[in-house]
């Protein structure tokens, strides 16, 4: 296989953004388009350099059906997300996933199962992992330069607005709130029903690489609905989880979508703490990475000139997205598939970002009781290929 034919499912923003690399990035050939709702194929399409050899479909089975769709780029943000990926691998395709991989414990196992099964290549393309800082804060903690990790924090504040909770469930255009008088066709989208939790695996994937950990308890708190922002929302505005890993850290991550912040602040942030030295991320476009070594005759936090952008970057990622690293999604899936680099980022280690964020959420609707978090690799208690508590 020289190029992997590849077809793009969800032809939102994202998706959108997802073609354009694509078709950047030697290895691929765009062989299909599919988003149920119709109106949008023809705006994909035009961004197509090759239209005629492309397939559209309302239908995914349809998508899944066609022998030339080697793999699955799954841009969709809906309940059935875990499903979807989990249909492509059972169908001898490929997947490249956004964030979350799931929205159900179920289709976690289901996911996992598939590619024990199928020797399909599934990869969660999380992004942020990929960026510079988190290589840096990696070597610090593998050298011991931080003592012995003892707690972590991550935050995703994604402000919308009122935009991406109501859309034209025919012609797809999104409406803020502000215009549901003049738009009665508007419907609440996913996101509108969605836990802000599960959108943990932004900040959890990274901290978990940074560690080269697991979590195995996770406890979920969250504030009221519908939202304090905007009562037109059924969302919390703030959701968090605490979570005991497998090498005895706590973290303290939180997710939310309608809270108002300053604006160059940003999605992100991040720290990590140890006996002996602690990182953070900047809090502000002003503000500045920080580091403090107790054995480096420190006697307070120092800037320090982290950036997500890589210091070793591959001249396709300038541009990519989401601060340079949305070439690497795309190239790491596109070398394991080819078969020149296996994952860095396998199927169990995507498990251990989703798992975690759908048992907070669960947590929360159990009034805050704990959960434990299952290890998603086959062993004593698991064949691979299995699915626990599934008849045989």
């Amino acid at each position: 296989m020289e190029n992997i034919k590849i077809g793009l499912v969800g032809l939102g923003h994202r998706g959108l953004g997802w073609l354009r690399n694509l078709q950047r990035i030697q290895g691929y050939q765009i062989t299909a388009l599919c988003d149920p709702i119709t109106a949008l194929h023809q705006r994909a399409l035009d961004a197509v350099e090759s239209p005629d050899s492309v397939q559209t479909y309302a239908r995914y089975e349809d998508l899944l059906a066609n022998a030339e769709v080697d793999a699955v780029a799954l841009c969709v943000r809906c309940r059935e997300q875990g499903a979807l990926a989990a249909m492509a691998l059972e169908a001898g395709k490929h997947v490249n996933s956004e964030v979350p991989a799931a929205h159900t414990l179920e289709d976690c196992w289901r996911i996992v199962a598939a590619v024990e099964n199928s020797g399909c290549i599934y990869q969660l393309a999380e992004q942020v992992r990929h960026w510079g800082v988190f290589d840096a804060w990696r070597g610090l903690v593998a050298a011991g330069r931080l003592g012995r990790v003892t707690f972590c924090e991550g935050q995703y504040i994604g402000y919308y607005g009122t935009r991406q909770f109501f859309q034209d469930p025919d012609g797809g255009q999104f409406y803020a709130v502000e215009d549901l008088d003049d738009h009665p066709e508007a419907q609440p989208t996913w996101l509108h029903q969605m836990p802000p939790i599960h959108y943990l695996p932004h900040e959890l994937s990274p901290m978990l690489k940074v560690l080269d950990d697991r979590v195995v308890q996770v406890v979920g708190m969250s504030t009221a609905t519908p939202s304090y922002s905007h009562p037109q929302i059924s969302q919390p505005d703030i959701q968090v989880a605490l979570m005991k890993t497998a090498k005895d850290a706590l973290l303290r991550l939180a997710t939310g979508f309608t809270q108002p912040v300053s604006h160059e602040r940003g999605h992100h942030w991040y720290q990590i703490m140890g006996t002996n030295g602690s990182v953070e991320w900047k809090r502000s476009g002003r503000g500045k990475p920080l580091m403090w070594l107790a054995d480096e005759q420190m006697h307070d936090m120092a800037e320090v000139d982290w950036d997500s952008r890589r210091t070793n970057a591959h001249q396709l990622a300038h541009g990519s997205g989401h601060g340079d690293a949305d070439y690497y999604v795309h190239a790491s899936f596109r070398d394991a598939v080819l078969g020149v680099e296996a994952l860095e980022f396998d199927v169990y280690q995507a498990m251990d970002t989703a798992a975690p964020a759908i048992l907070a959420a669960d947590s929360i609707d159990a009034d805050s009781q704990p959960r434990a978090v299952p290890d998603f690799r086959p062993g004593p208690h698991r064949a691979a290929g299995q699915i626990p508590g599934a008849a045989s």
